[in-house]
């Protein structure tokens, strides 16, 4: 990972709502995150570090409450085994500095190849298309 950074300089990047779902793997609650219902055209950066993770062409409205994507930039994720609460889920993170982002799950559009990138809000940032 290519942003090493300490954790007392992830509290001073970051909001404390941010820190805690970058770095502490927390969770917005459903249907509060700024890009839940948000379908600009654009790119959508990991929040902590710029790196761009998913495109508007892979957002959809899946109901879950979270952003929900199709398909995400493979050179910019990685993804884990996550068995936190009592239950198995892959875990997304951030490829060049490590950050939670959210989980994959196998209910997403099959015609897309059934994948469902469930994002927390907070772990993003939106570049409209076209700005620099």
């Amino acid at each position: 990972m290519a942003t090493p950074k300490s954790e007392s300089e992830w509290k001073q990047k970051l909001t404390p709502e941010q820190y805690h779902v970058l770095r502490e793997k927390g969770t917005e609650s459903p249907f509060t995150g700024k890009y839940d219902k948000f379908f600009d055209k654009g790119k959508y950066k990991c929040a902590a570090c710029g790196n761009v993770l998913f495109t508007s062409e892979t957002k959809y409205d899946s109901g879950c409450g979270w952003p929900a994507f199709f398909a995400a930039n493979k050179d910019s994720i990685i993804t884990k085994d996550d068995y936190g609460f009592g239950m198995h889920r892959i875990e997304v993170m951030c490829r060049k500095c490590g950050s939670h982002l959210g989980h994959v799950f196998d209910d997403g559009p099959r015609d897309k190849g059934g994948k469902r990138y469930c994002i927390n809000s907070l772990a993003l940032e939106f570049e409209e298309e076209g700005k620099i």
